[in-house]
């Protein structure tokens, strides 16, 4: 695995716009400015991230990696410095931007009181409709066949880590955007979700993830925080 790690404190790239835009560029970043009660987390952060590509980003606690993912994902809008999709400012045409990104923060989000499948049924139709057979094979395919119509309160902090996970499987979205995801997976859980990314990038999608785990993937990036 071939690892190309991007450091917080390099030297502030020119930013890139319109036709100088690489084709396969999605998301890029340039000269990005963020504190956090009067601390610096970082200052001309620069990194893109490419279709078929998957972007760890690594970093001690309290270094900005959760705020970063949330200023992609424009839920945290206090910051100096452009965040582009596609060339594009992204709070420029926000709701489009939305419709190609997949966010699963480092909190679960999944409702203790509901199984899996309503759940997984009540995520997705935040977006579309998906088919209850999709459904039920998308919870299958995390591993959780036989747990579909259990509520979730009574599953283990993995299981309901995959209930979250599910939601790949059916997600049309081009930018994965994830928090954390492995911290209560076991090994399985850890192997399958190391494909999902691979399979995603290989499809021309794209990947952002903040993980302390050491990623199994091909052709990973690491950008560096702090």
């Amino acid at each position: 695995m071939t690892q190309q790690t991007t450091s917080s404190s390099a030297t502030p790239a020119t930013p890139t716009t319109g036709s100088e835009l690489s084709a396969t560029t999605l998301l890029s970043a340039s000269d990005l400015y963020c504190e956090r009660d009067e601390r610096v987390l970082f200052r001309g952060l620069n990194f893109s991230v490419r279709r078929g590509q998957v972007v760890q980003i690594k970093g001690a606690n309290g270094t900005g990696k959760t705020t970063l993912l949330r200023m992609v994902c424009g839920l945290n809008r206090d910051y100096e410095g452009e965040l582009l999709w596609l060339g594009r400012e992204i709070r420029e045409h926000y709701e489009e931007y939305c419709s190609q990104l997949l966010y699963i923060g480092h909190r679960v989000g999944v409702n203790k009181v509901l199984t899996p499948l309503e759940n997984l049924r009540w995520s997705c139709r935040l977006q579309r409709e998906v088919d209850e057979q999709q459904l039920l094979k998308a919870l299958a395919g995390v591993g959780l066949r036989g747990f579909e119509e259990s509520q979730c309160y009574a599953l283990s902090a993995g299981q309901q880590q995959r209930v979250a996970l599910a939601r790949l499987l059916l997600s049309q979205a081009t930018l994965w955007v994830l928090d954390e995801p492995f911290t209560t997976l076991d090994v399985d859980g850890v192997a399958l979700l190391e494909k999902l990314l691979h399979q995603h990038a290989a499809r021309g999608g794209a990947v952002l993830v903040t993980t302390h785990h050491a990623l199994d993937v091909p052709d990973l990036e690491v950008l560096n925080l702090g």
